[in-house]
Formats: C-alpha cells, sequence, structure tokens
C-alpha cells in the first residue's frame, strides 16, 4: 500500500518539489508522486508531469456536428497546461492518453494554438501513451514533437512505474492511468453536495481526474475500497472514510 503523508508542523514553502497546494503519496518502492489541485501528477525525482483525459478538440468536434457548445476550452487547457509546467519546473509532460477526442475536431484553429503552445515549451520532451481516443481521433502532428507510446509505458528505466491510458495491474509496479474520468461525491451538514474531481488509488494504480476543461465526469467508476483525493480549488486533499 502507498502511505499518505501527514504534515504535523507548518508545512513548507511551495518549491518545485513540493508544489502549493499538493498532496503527496509515497508509493511502496518508496518514490513519492505529488497529487497537484490543477489535475496532475508530479514526480519530482524524474522531473516529469503526468496528465490525462486531455481531449482536446472535444467542443470544436461538437461545433462541427451541429452542437452550439462553448469556444475557448483549448486555450483554458493551455493556459493550465502552461501553469503546471512553469510551477513544477518539468522536464517531461506525459500525457495519458486520449489526446484529441474526435477526428471531427482536428480543425486548422486547433493545431495552430497548440503548435504555438509547443514552441513555449521546446525544452520539455513529451510523451503521448495512446488510448482509446486516440486509436480513433488520430495521433498529434510529428511537428508537435510527442512521441507516441504504447501502455503499459516505463517512462523511466528500471523503476517500478508504468504509465498507461487503461487502469491496469503490472505485478511490482505501480501504474499511473487515465480513462474513468473519476469524481466523488461531497456531502455537507446541510443536506447539500458537492461533486469534486478525484484522484483514486488502490491495487497498485492511481488514476488521474480528467484534465480537459470539456470533458464529462463518471461518478462511482472507482473500486469502493480504493483510497480517494479529492480537488478542490487550490488544494487536493484525502477523503475520510476511502482508506481501508
Amino acid at each position: 500500500m502507498a502511505a499518505l503523508i501527514s504534515h504535523t508542523t507548518t508545512p513548507s514553502p511551495p518549491t518545485h518539489a513540493n508544489p502549493a497546494g499538493a498532496c503527496p503519496l509515497a508509493l511502496p518502492c518508496g518514490t513519492v508522486l505529488w497529487l497537484l489541485p490543477g489535475r496532475a501528477v508530479w514526480w519530482p525525482q524524474a522531473r516529469s508531469l503526468f496528465v490525462a483525459d486531455v481531449h482536446f478538440g472535444k467542443a470544436a468536434s461538437f461545433r462541427h456536428a451541429g452542437q452550439p457548445v462553448p469556444t475557448g476550452t483549448t486555450a483554458d487547457n493551455i493556459a493550465r497546461l502552461d501553469a503546471l509546467l512553469t510551477t513544477t519546473g518539468a522536464q517531461r509532460l506525459v500525457f495519458l492518453g486520449d489526446f484529441l477526442h474526435a477526428r471531427g475536431g482536428a480543425q486548422p484553429a486547433l493545431w495552430q494554438q497548440l503548435r504555438a503552445w509547443r514552441v513555449r515549451h521546446t525544452q520539455v520532451a513529451m510523451d503521448l501513451v495512446l488510448g482509446n481516443h486516440d486509436r480513433h481521433a488520430g495521433t498529434p502532428p510529428a511537428d508537435l514533437n510527442i512521441a507516441l507510446q504504447e501502455e503499459p509505458w516505463a517512462p523511466v528505466p528500471n523503476a517500478p512505474l508504468r504509465a498507461a491510458h487503461h487502469p491496469q495491474a503490472v505485478a511490482g509496479h505501480t501504474v499511473i492511468a487515465g480513462h474513468l474520468h473519476p469524481t466523488l461525491r461531497l456531502r455537507g451538514p446541510a443536506r447539500d453536495a458537492l461533486r469534486a474531481p478525484c484522484f483514486g488509488w488502490g491495487d497498485g494504480q492511481l488514476v488521474l481526474p480528467a484534465f480537459g476543461a470539456f470533458t464529462g465526469t463518471a461518478p462511482d467508476t472507482l473500486p469502493a475500497h480504493w483510497a480517494q483525493f479529492a480537488v478542490l480549488p487550490g488544494r487536493v486533499v484525502a477523503v475520510p472514510g476511502t482508506f481501508s
């Protein structure tokens, strides 16, 4: 089992290794991953940042089909990626599948925005672990310089950690994945409720919330015995009752 690291004293000031609002998770191998309020995972030892299910072009694909949906979601996704890369100082960005939502969303305006974004981060290595949408929607243009990987993939050779799109068990390894778009429901004392994106941890698997600004969410997709971590404004918190 991984262990949630509790702070019994005043937390240290935020740094690249200790981002503000993040929740640390110690894996059985001793590696510490940070669950970020930006719906990402930060691995300081490897200077690697992980996000899942961005679904670029989803809103455009809906508009292409004649559906009236909001604009600006690509700019929102890009701005949040910029903030995460700046905050962490990451040298590698790993997309855990479903980079593009559908072929109908692969419009020239999307690639123009993503090419400008990629130019700003030429020093960052980028990888895409292929997901189910990627196989139907197509992969990013070669000039975005995003390496394609099959799951489960080892981002660091000989490290007991694998990256995937679909949650799966790999003996002796922790698997970081997406696909499920998990959320949980937090209930208040006045019979009110809040649905929040969440991370899920259990059975050697860490599942990330969907990163995309225009993606669906799915409650009750995580096994009941898994630990859950709610993504709240500016912080990630462990939810009581989800630890056995």
